[in-house]
């Protein structure tokens, strides 16, 4: 039988929901409007007068094939993200809840790293791989890997990559670690009776338990490399070299704030906000009929 809350009072609902409303109006639909706006304007770098545009800051845009290529970085970089972190914090999930002592530290150990700043996380990072200091280059150069991200792009977009993934694995653990704690133990407890394998165990029955919470995780995680990875870029490789990790965001922010064309960073996050938004609508559409609850 469904319950449902019954309120007496019928503004009290409303007055539950006006601080949330308020957050959200604040900081979301004025934000959103404001750039709307500006996107159909061209104006001078101190913002003093105003020239309508119409859409010619979005032909502009899509005519750039330094704007073109931001898409194609952005895609492998949020792939690349999304991929790793989840493979790794699922991985490191299912061996943490099968461990029987020092349960505690080693979970504290893999949760540490989100409690780190991702522009701390971007230095320590950058001075791990610094192409003169860093001690994890003298390594790869002890191998015979010629390694210097800031003179290679492919490099370095593996480089923001990692990090960005490794700062995000310890948010996707604490989210495995309890989908793993809910499924029934004697579920894999007759299927390991009936014969089945770790390995099969995991594909058959703890995977698809599990597609509540990787659905969740892989919306968070896409949207968290889209607008939440502009610190670790800023501080590794501020976009390049020659714009090699200049994700659409980091875009927005180098046209409008160092290159100060306030209508095309504009134009700018307004194509990013309706591609998140089709991304999300599609995965809700699309990805969560393969979701069983």
């Amino acid at each position: 039988m469904e319950k449902r809350v019954v309120f007496n009072e019928r503004w009290l609902p409303v007055l539950l929901l006006l601080p949330q409303l308020a957050i959200t109006t604040v900081f979301f639909f004025i934000p959103a409007g404001e750039a709307l706006y500006q996107s159909l304007f061209r104006q001078d770098a101190f913002g003093l007068t105003l020239e309508y545009a119409g859409l010619d800051n979005f032909r502009v845009l899509f005519s750039d094939p330094g704007y073109l290529a931001s898409f194609r970085t952005t895609a492998i970089f949020s792939v690349g993200v999304t991929v790793l972190g989840l493979s790794v914090a699922l991985v490191l999930a299912w061996f943490a809840d099968r461990l029987i002592r020092a349960k505690t530290v080693v979970r504290t150990l893999i949760v540490w790293p989100y409690a780190i700043a991702p522009a701390i996380a971007g230095v320590l990072w950058m001075f791990l791989f610094n192409p003169s200091l860093g001690l994890v280059s003298h390594w790869l150069k002890m191998l015979g890997v010629d390694w210097n991200y800031l003179l290679n792009g492919t490099q370095a977009l593996a480089l923001v990559t990692g990090i960005a993934a490794w700062k995000q694995i310890s948010y996707n653990f604490l989210f495995f670690l309890a989908g793993l704690q809910s499924i029934p133990k004697a579920l894999l407890e007759a299927a390991a009776i009936d014969g089945a394998r770790s390995w099969k165990r995991f594909w058959s029955i703890v995977f698809p338990l599990l597609s509540p919470t990787t659905f969740f995780l892989l919306v968070i995680n896409i949207i968290y490399a889209f607008f939440d990875t502009f610190p670790i870029i800023d501080a590794v490789t501020q976009g390049g070299p020659s714009k090699a990790t200049e994700i659409l965001v980091y875009k927005v922010y180098n046209d409008g704030f160092k290159g100060l064309d306030i209508g095309g960073s504009a134009a700018q996050s307004v194509i990013l906000m309706a591609v998140v938004i089709l991304l999300t609508v599609v995965q809700f559409r699309h990805v969560e009929r393969r979701v069983s609850y």
